[in-house]
């Protein structure tokens, strides 16, 4: 339960009044610990005639707009650390409409969306949802599906929130909708994804140069103990060798980097852009991936894994490597679990009660994985691999420790 649902004043107000009464009934000897457990939120909250009276106005005292969804394409999903989704973007240009905050949550089934509701724990249902069946609960307001000529109200607030149904009726325009959803197919077109100047894969095949970085990723991925032809490969993916490359989604630079986790690595931001810096923080990224999968062996399966939570996040490949085991295969081989990779797109599989982080873009995350292999693949046959040498050994222990 949210504390501050009904306005911190106001319930304030409330709490001392309560103290007060049951001091003088009690002669103020109850213990301070037995005074809280008196007049617990929860006592509060359940009186039926307070909780109906949340709407509008003690949204915009609170500063936050409380917003429940389910995981799925068209509704709410994390890529490269963004928020996604058609319905979480309608429902984030609502919030900013009214000058509020959004705090998008998301449940596994229709029956939690309504619960959130009636336990005053959430707002809105941004969900198109048929309404009708919860009358007593909710009242349909905002979006709008349309079957034929026939529209109904599909988003969701509670019975009795009457100024927020109005504000959303009064918001919502259907181009809004359509706009919304052009641009996001839109930013995954490849035209659009990243702006980047590609380079050559390979800078001079005949003398086994593959890029101007190739020292930077012979001394960085030898601290970490990979490939420095695999490095490469990840780079020309993400951004065709063009250090000054930035995506929609704000990744930037030669591998592609989002800023939460630039500042995770503690690499400044005006050193983003910088090939040899940009190089070193993803090669730090991917040894702490790679430590997140420390269970796979051999090694050279773990770094398929943790190339793919790099383009898809850990935790849908942990996903799938419990759908893996389920159907009894090796969730230690990528090679079996990339086609469950691929299945946390079908709403079959993502909303399963074990998927832990819902839908995922799995085709990408399954062709990024591929594509690396295919051009890694590549380098070997033309540059030589290396060694490490001694002072970098000595600079990893100091730097990577």
């Amino acid at each position: 339960m949210r504390h501050y649902k009904y306005g911190r004043a106001w319930i304030h107000a409330l709490f001392f009044c309560k103290i007060g009464t049951l001091a003088l009934l009690t002669g103020a000897c109850l213990s301070p610990e037995k005074q809280e457990r008196e007049v617990s939120y929860e006592t509060i909250a359940g009186n039926k005639e307070i909780t109906a009276d949340y709407d509008l106005p003690q949204i915009l005292e609170s500063g936050e707009l409380i917003a429940v969804t389910l995981s799925g394409p068209d509704t709410y999903y994390e890529y490269r650390e963004k928020a996604m989704g058609l319905q979480y973007e309608l429902a984030e240009r609502f919030a900013t409409r009214i000058g509020a905050s959004l705090r998008i949550e998301v449940v596994k089934d229709t029956a939690e969306l309504i619960r959130r509701i009636e336990n005053n724990d959430a707002d809105l249902i941004a969900v198109e949802l048929d309404v009708s069946p919860y009358g007593e609960v909710l009242q349909g307001c905002g979006s709008y599906s349309q079957n034929g000529k026939e529209k109904r109200r599909s988003w969701a607030v509670a019975r009795g929130a009457d100024e927020l149904a109005a504000a959303l009726d009064e918001w919502y325009q259907p181009e809004l909708k359509k706009a919304v959803q052009e641009e996001e197919q839109r930013r995954f077109l490849p035209q659009f994804s990243v702006r980047r100047k590609p380079r050559a894969p390979f800078l001079s095949r005949s003398q086994g140069i593959i890029s101007p970085y190739d020292a930077h990723f012979k001394r960085h991925g030898g601290a970490i103990g990979w490939d420095w032809r695999l490095m490469a490969a990840q780079c020309y993916q993400e951004s065709a060798f063009d250090p000054n490359a930035v995506s929609w989604a704000g990744a930037q630079g030669l591998m592609q980097i989002m800023p939460s986790t630039a500042q995770h690595l503690n690499l400044p931001m005006e050193q983003i852009y910088h090939p040899e810096k940009n190089i070193q923080a993803a090669a730090r990224y991917l040894r702490e991936l790679e430590y997140k999968f420390s269970d796979i062996q051999p090694r050279t399966e773990r770094m398929w894994f943790a190339l793919a939570a790099y383009n898809g996040g850990a935790g849908h490949i942990q996903d799938a490597r419990t759908l893996a085991r389920q159907a009894g295969k090796n969730a230690n081989r990528w090679d079996e679990v990339k086609h469950f990779v691929l299945r946390l797109s079908n709403p079959g599989y993502y909303n399963r009660k074990e998927v832990r982080f819902g839908y995922m873009r799995g085709s990408e995350t399954y062709q990024y994985v591929e594509s690396i292999r295919q051009r890694w693949n590549e380098y070997r046959r033309v540059a030589k691999p290396e060694r490490v040498p001694q002072k970098a050994k000595g600079e990893r222990k100091k730097k990577f420790r």
